[in-house]
């Protein structure tokens, strides 16, 4: 890296993870430049607006533009560091796509120069960092690469995932630790020289292979253990019993912490990356694959459980309350709230009003089946049934008086 202590950074993806990412390190005194295919969002970034949602991501973005330190576009340029924070979905079999990384590997590689640091930052199956060496050592001969040549590779490539949660992304990309995986330890060491300019938190370097694991196995953790609190939440209804009041009871004990269970698991986390443990080794993971099936089918008991409930409510009015994958957020990326919707809307049409405080529009599978997006208020005048489905602040604020005579299905357990 020729300019170690104010890199030129180029950020490929200017999404949930890669514009906050750009922007902290704008903030830290660095030239970054911001690369997306979607041309809208290259024009709204380059005019210092977001098209996310994110605390105080607006100022930060309009500062560091105005200071010419972010600057966006559809290709890339040349940089010190490149940061991929491309998705990295999976298919309808469940198996990872890493199409995007690959073809953003692609885009940089014409502007490689020699001491150069390549980071991937995506969530990726164990062996994608490796996978991204091999298509650069392909394109740029001229170039030795880590772990292909005895002499001193050329270019400097590692992992390094973030940990940062909806809501926080601006604190936790700065304090939270992060895990810095090298192809070689040499490499591990120049991404942390570029991660301790801006981040505050410990950075621990290991291997790429490592690293990329490690990230699957926190979401993967997490999922099990909230699959354990729907798996309870659906036991409870089949017997009659209040699972928020058997949690808090149980939680109690010095040794237990059972988390709260939901209408299903959303969000490109924790619902996506245990799926890429599953296809590494299929025969290994009976426990995370059951825990993934275990959360997606809440999905469908919640649907089952709400439409009961609305024909036991002749021709009432139906609120469905949130639609993204958690509290206090725009993100509907895989959210179980949106999915309860779609097949609540499908089967009843405009009795069904929809309250998502951070949407100014609908969802087309919503649209068309004519429901309708309302306010909290007009909801609380003009509705009979209540489908609690994400616990955004403002639905907890509404208090007991307001719901008198309503037919409640709290999925969140903020009205119990």
């Amino acid at each position: 890296m020729r300019n170690e202590s104010n890199p030129k950074v180029c950020v490929m993806g200017m999404g949930y993870i890669g514009l906050p990412t750009a922007a902290v390190i704008a903030k830290a005194g660095c030239a970054v430049h911001g690369v997306d295919v979607n041309e809208e969002v290259v024009k709204t970034i380059g005019e210092g607006r977001i098209h996310i949602e994110e605390v105080d991501l607006d100022g930060l973005v309009q500062g560091v533009v105005s200071r010419g330190l972010l600057k966006t576009s559809t290709s890339a340029a040349a940089a010190d560091v490149f940061v991929i924070a491309v998705p990295t979905p999976f298919d309808e079999e469940k198996r990872p796509d890493i199409a995007y990384v690959l073809d953003a590997t692609r885009a940089i590689a014409p502007v490689l120069q020699a001491g150069n640091v390549i980071i991937l930052e995506s969530t990726s199956p164990v062996g994608t960092t490796e996978k991204m060496r091999d298509v650069l050592a392909e394109m740029r001969p001229d170039l030795a690469m880590p772990g292909l040549s005895n002499k001193t590779p050329d270019i400097s490539i590692a992992y390094c995932p973030e940990r940062v949660l909806p809501g926080r992304i601006l604190v936790e990309l700065i304090d939270n630790d992060r895990s810095i995986g090298g192809i070689t330890p040499r490499c591990a060491r120049k991404a942390l020289s570029f991660y301790k300019l801006f981040v505050r938190g410990q950075c621990i370097t290991t291997d790429a292979r490592s690293a990329e694991m490690t990230k699957l196995v926190e979401n993967a953790y997490r999922d099990v253990n909230i699959a354990f609190a729907n798996e309870l939440s659906m036991v409870a209804d089949t017997m009659d019993l209040n699972v928020w009041e058997i949690i808090r009871l149980a939680n109690r004990h010095p040794r237990v912490n059972i988390l709260q269970p939901g209408p299903g698991v959303g969000g490109h986390c924790i619902a996506v990356d245990p799926w890429f443990i599953v296809h590494g080794a299929p025969d290994e993971t009976p426990l995370i694959r059951t825990a993934r099936n275990v959360n997606d089918g809440k999905v469908g008991h919640v649907i089952r459980r709400a439409q009961q409930m609305i024909d036991t409510n002749k021709n009432s009015k139906i609120a469905c309350l949130g639609l993204a994958f958690k509290a206090n957020i725009d993100d509907f990326r895989e959210s179980p709230a949106l999915k309860v919707a779609d097949e609540l809307a499908a089967k009843y049409g405009d009795r069904i009003s929809i309250v998502e405080p951070y949407t100014d529009s609908l969802p087309d599978s919503l649209a068309k089946h004519g429901a309708q997006l309302a306010d909290i208020d007009d909801a609380i005048d003009n509705c009979d049934v209540f489908i609690v489905l994400v616990d955004h602040d403002i639905f907890k604020a509404i208090p007991a008086d307001e719901r008198v005579g309503k037919t409640v299905y709290d999925t969140r357990g903020i009205w119990e």
